[in-house]
């Protein structure tokens, strides 16, 4: 890199007065060690959409460091770039961190989704030093032979009302726009964000019932080919249980829930309610006001040049 000597000469009171004021960095902050972990799954990041939780992606990954790190599926959406590009500074800052990782020898897989399915014709290449596949079989620490795989595939023999079908599709989008709305008048009033769409998972028998079989049929599929347990994701709808002698780990999504799974080096699976992780607000609240005050400054430096 190219060294420069440093000229600056002392300023008098009266020139010094009118001197820029520095830019604070927003990426200046104190470090704090990373957690370490074996593995980390995270699925249906959803880039390229409205209600994509980028920057809360971004800050789970620079909490923890792992030597495996799968991306379990609809990390882009190809669906919505269809009818449109929406794409934000925070959705390049995952796709810089996700190539650094890969190039500092982490193991990253890119499991294909149904959003992402443009990328299955890719299967078994790779992208940088990141592998595209459409399953992957993974092993833990503790030996448990795990199906890694996006879960679209047992829709299949999922029994779903056509109701249901319709609300999974086109009435989900509309959940989304809505709750959009009602959580940008909660936090105007100071209240934190509220998810229409979990609710409904949680209090509406048919989205239950849904779920339920869904779960079933990933577990039932996995268990039929010799396998101790799956990871999966789709439905948007985080867990972490044994069903029938299988081991079902659902990572949920980074659009409502913020949610993933990792692996620790004994071979334990432990899902993360990102979210709700001790620090997380501290950390992001932090973070906004010191984008607040560089662009302060910014406008400052701005206005002192113009006069």
């Amino acid at each position: 890199m190219r060294e420069f000597k440093d000229l600056s000469q002392p300023y008098s009171s009266a020139v010094a007065s009118q001197t820029k004021p520095s830019l604070p960095s927003p990426e200046d902050k104190p470090f704090h060690p990373k957690e370490k972990v074996r593995s980390i799954f995270i699925s249906d990041v959803h880039l390229g959409t409205k209600d994509c939780k980028a920057s809360e992606l971004n800050d789970f990954l620079k909490h923890y460091s792992c030597q495996n790190l799968f991306l379990v599926g609809d990390i882009f959406d190809g669906w919505k770039m269809r009818t449109g590009i929406y794409w934000k500074n925070s959705f390049n800052r995952v796709i810089r961190r996700l190539l650094k990782l890969s190039k500092q020898g982490i193991n990253v897989y890119y499991i294909t989704g149904n959003h992402d399915e443009f990328l299955r014709k890719y299967a078994n290449n790779r992208f940088e030093n990141i592998k595209i596949v459409n399953r992957y079989t993974h092993l833990t620490a503790d030996n448990k032979k795990l199906l890694v795989i996006h879960g679209d595939q047992f829709e299949s023999v999922t029994h779903c009302s056509k109701f249901w079908k319709f609300v999974g599709d086109f009435g989900y989008d509309i959940l989304m726009s809505l709750n959009r709305w009602h959580n940008f008048g909660r936090n105007r009033l100071g209240f934190g964000n509220w998810s229409l769409s979990a609710y409904l998972k949680k209090n509406n028998k048919t989205a239950r019932n849904y779920i339920s079989n869904y779960e079933k049929a990933v577990a039932y599929g996995a268990g039929r080919q010799d396998y101790d347990g799956v990871v999966c994701g789709h439905i948007h709808h985080a867990a972490l249980k044994e069903i029938d002698g299988v081991h079902y780990y659902n990572t949920g999504d980074w659009v409502e829930s913020c949610t993933a799974i990792s692996e620790s080096f004994n071979g334990e699976m432990k899902l993360h309610h990102w979210l709700s992780e001790p620090g997380h607000h501290m950390r992001m609240e932090k973070k906004k006001r010191r984008k607040q005050a560089h662009k302060k400054a910014a406008r400052t430096q701005k206005q002192q040049e113009e006069a």
